[in-house]
């Protein structure tokens, strides 16, 4: 057999190992924060459908939602506050495991971060009130003439409301999430309204959590996002997140349609979904603007859709939404 020379066996030099491993490093340094985040977001999302689900089947359980706490105001204005507390302490509690509770002196005792980062990349500071997280759910007026802008072209509609606000409270669950909890106890039910009306009142409960406390990235869309209730009886509860990108210029019947072609899991709002990004404008960066829900109901001989005034948070509504070409049109996720 014929004989290998040592000195003639091939091999890498130094260099070309040292050229390699610096490509391979190269490549690893740019692909590596793309997989991370792609494992980050479906592990924030599977988290937020398994929190919303564990939220909606202990909310069923409740036999009411309004009335928890003590909220009242003496005559020299101070005000004694265990709405929220309360709330969560004799109610929540009952129906969903809680490790943690704290009042609204020490949200930050349950992981609270005291900013955050909204849809639009700002840094917003947490609320702490009701109020805080919108001013309208504590007062609001509304005086309009519907079909016109004088008495004799419209209906004129006027109406307020009015109520005491409330602290927010604080706890960490079972599952290692920290939730800002925000309360009226004085909302009511679906009256089935099918005129003009405020919608703050159906508010009962408005949440914000945060997947994993206080560490990063505390943005909303990522670890952060909301769960709004509504009404103290046959409650609603919904979670959305609103897509970046509106909808705009569509006819109202290919809205949902038009959504799911900017995102397969979205479609248009429906109506307490469109209300909780109303609630949540300091998350999702939305303050003016009339925008359509999905949700119709029947009046006279035909079908309307409900419309949201962002600007005070009044409910109109389209005898005819099939005509209608909404300027901008939210997206929302489906849970």
């Amino acid at each position: 057999l014929p004989q290998l020379n040592p000195s003639k066996i091939l091999a890498f030099t130094m260099a070309e190992i040292l050229l390699s491993l610096t490509i391979i490093g190269v490549v690893a340094a740019i692909t590596l924060p793309s997989l991370t985040g792609n494992i980050n977001e479906r592990t924030w999302n599977t988290q937020r459908k398994a929190l919303y689900a564990r939220f909606s089947q202990a909310i069923a359980l409740m036999p009411a939602l309004n009335g928890y706490g003590t909220l009242t105001e003496d005559e020299s204005g101070s005000i004694e506050d265990t709405a929220a507390e309360t709330f969560i302490t004799s109610g929540l509690s009952k129906v969903l495991k809680i490790n943690n509770i704290c009042d609204s002196d020490h949200i930050e005792d349950c992981g609270i971060t005291t900013s955050f980062i909204n849809r639009l990349g700002e840094k917003t500071a947490m609320p702490t009130t009701l109020k805080d997280l919108k001013s309208t759910l504590t007062s609001a007026s509304y005086d309009f003439y519907a079909g016109g802008t004088e008495s004799s072209s419209g209906t004129h509609h006027v109406g307020s409301y009015s109520v005491i606000n409330t602290k927010a409270a604080a706890f960490e669950t079972a599952n290692g999430e920290s939730i800002i909890l925000y309360y009226a106890p004085q909302c009511v039910a679906d009256m089935g309204e099918t005129t003009v009306h405020m919608g703050q009142q159906k508010v009962c409960v408005n949440m914000i959590y945060d997947l994993n406390g206080t560490k990063g990235p505390n943005t909303v869309g990522k670890d952060i996002g909301v769960i709004t209730v509504f009404y103290p009886y046959d409650s609603i509860v919904v979670s959305p997140y609103p897509l970046a990108q509106k909808v705009t210029n569509t006819q109202y019947t290919k809205i949902s349609s038009a959504c799911a072609q900017l995102n397969s899991e979205y479609r248009m709002p429906n109506k307490e979904e469109l209300y909780s990004i109303y609630v949540n404008s300091k998350l999702f960066g939305e303050t003016t603007g009339n925008y359509p829900s999905s949700t119709k109901f029947q009046r006279g001989d035909g079908t309307a859709a409900w419309f949201l005034s962002l600007d005070d948070g009044f409910w109109g509504f389209s005898e005819h939404p099939a005509d209608l070409v909404p300027e901008n049109s939210f997206c929302t996720q489906r849970y």
